[in-house]
């Protein structure tokens, strides 16, 4: 009865997949980005406790040397811990998101478009 070219006010055979406004669009709009990109993210500990992680440097630099600065710098301690799927990854004291994008930036180690800043 109905022909292709007209939809039918129930028909949902149109809709296909469509938009997953959650999925992560990371390598899709921005070149190489996306697998270049450094992920600061905060994680609740306890109470008022949280850690903030850093990982997606690259390998070229030194993470003992980076760790350093950044505790030196923000009055923090922190550990660098070897993670089987991430690589290298940078653990710290606190919410220290801001500082750390910014100290990144500041030692021109990545660039503004490289940075994903997750948490809360």
């Amino acid at each position: 009865m109905s022909s292709p070219d007209v939809v039918l006010p129930g028909d949902i055979s149109n809709l296909g997949v469509g938009f997953d406004p959650l999925a992560d669009s990371a390598g899709a709009d921005e070149g190489n980005a996306g697998e270049d990109a450094v992920h600061i993210r905060v994680q609740q500990r306890n109470g008022r406790k949280s850690l903030t992680t850093v990982q997606g440097l690259k390998e070229k630099y030194d993470y003992n040397k980076v760790l350093k600065a950044l505790k030196k710098e923000f009055c923090c301690n922190g550990t660098v811990v070897e993670d089987s799927e991430l690589g290298k990854v940078i653990q710290l004291q606190g919410d220290q998101r801001k500082n750390v994008s910014d100290f990144l930036l500041g030692q021109k180690l990545v660039k503004k478009d490289q940075i994903k800043i997750h948490g809360f």
